[in-house]
């Protein structure tokens, strides 16, 4: 029998490995070492992740930080330096001066915290080209965009002034030192010659005490101390005018300087509208040779010389021991002390006392005022 051949199995030709270049790549392995190499790989990835995103939210709070940090500060550096705004300081700002040196000036004037926020500010309201030379009487007590504003508004900017009645020359002085002059300026013009009707019967070398009409004033930034004081003066000359009081106070036998020291002592012994009625006791006393008896009188000349209140003071100021009127005016009257002594009111009371509840006490006789301490000034009557 004839055996069928076997047909070999017919084989795909395969192309020879050159060095291996052409092998298929290896599978991953399965094996626990292979799945942690991935997992690691997965794990630094995110943590890589992580931490640029926490850096880069990092970042912008640190920007955010500061920028509301800065802005905290910006505000508060265009705070006021003081709190008063009746403390004035004079500034003199010359043409040409560029805004930095203005800012410069009015930090070392003690008018603005920060020469910085102070430019800052002129830039960022654009008005660094528009501040102005002139003489200022700026306040620490007002704010940084307040001050620029008076920068801006230039040589027409104005300040007030006050002078209360009842004052004494020191506290005008004071007045005056907190307006923004200087001591030696203020002292200068208060020592200085003035011309006026209204000091015709005064002393030559009696100083100006009694005669800086409390009132409040408008000036312009550029004025002097003489220019206010001129101001004052010419004030009082229209109320002396007007009220006729050159006039009543002669019906008294006063001349306008005695009838000013007069009225400066009931200005500082009145409260509550009692000026005309201790002005009638003060004109019975002296028509009778009595002593006025007031105790302002040597706490006034006690507090100027600089000694020790005590009722004995040997001095023509003190009223309690020497009688007729004191050498000059205590204090500037205001215009009812100087109606109370033009025109007293009628009676013949000798004696009188503010009480402990400030109500005027009158009495006839020496005993009758004193069953009045003992009944209404237990504490103002026992202080020098």
């Amino acid at each position: 029998m004839f055996r069928k051949a076997k047909i070999p199995e017919l084989v795909e030709p395969q192309e020879p490995l050159d060095n291996q270049e052409r092998a298929a790549p290896l599978p991953i392995s399965n094996t626990a070492s292979g799945l942690q190499l991935g997992k690691t790989r997965i794990k630094t990835s995110k943590k890589v992740k992580k931490i640029v995103l926490f850096s880069g939210l990092g970042l912008a709070l640190l920007i955010v930080l500061l920028a509301v940090g800065s802005f905290i500060w910006y505000q508060s550096q265009l705070r006021p330096v003081g709190s008063s705004k009746t403390v004035l300081i004079k500034v003199t700002i010359k043409s040409g001066t560029t805004p930095n040196a203005i800012g410069a000036q009015l930090k070392e004037s003690g008018i603005i915290r920060n020469q910085q926020a102070f430019s800052l500010y002129t830039r960022i309201t654009r008005t660094q080209n528009k501040l102005q030379a002139g003489t200022y009487r700026l306040s620490p007590g007002e704010t940084t965009p307040e001050i620029v504003k008076h920068l801006v508004d230039g040589n027409v900017d104005t300040f007030s002034i006050q002078f209360l009645p009842g004052a004494t020359l020191a506290e005008n002085r004071t007045v005056l030192i907190k307006a923004g002059y200087s001591s030696a300026e203020v002292d200068t013009a208060l020592s200085g010659v003035y011309t006026s009707p209204l000091f015709d019967t005064k002393p030559s070398r009696s100083d100006l005490e009694g005669y800086i009409y409390g009132e409040t004033y408008n000036f312009s930034s550029s004025a002097t101390v003489e220019d206010i004081l001129n101001r004052t003066f010419a004030q009082y000359e229209q109320v002396i005018q007007d009220n006729d009081l050159v006039a009543k106070f002669k019906s008294h036998g006063l001349t306008l300087y005695q009838g000013i020291t007069l009225a400066s002592i009931v200005q500082r012994e009145a409260v509550k509208g009692s000026e005309a009625q201790i002005a009638q006791v003060f004109y019975s006393r002296l028509a009778l040779n009595m002593p006025l008896g007031s105790d302002v009188t040597y706490q006034y000349i006690a507090d100027k010389t600089g000694v020790p209140r005590d009722p004995n003071l040997d001095s023509p100021y003190n009223t309690r021991i020497t009688t007729g009127l004191p050498p000059g005016p205590i204090s500037v009257p205001g215009l009812g002390s100087l109606e109370a002594v033009a025109s007293p009111a009628s009676g013949d009371y000798l004696y009188f006392l503010s009480g402990d509840d400030n109500v005027t006490y009158y009495a006839h006789t020496l005993s009758e005022h004193e069953a009045n301490i003992k009944a209404h000034c237990q504490i103002k009557c026992s202080t020098l």
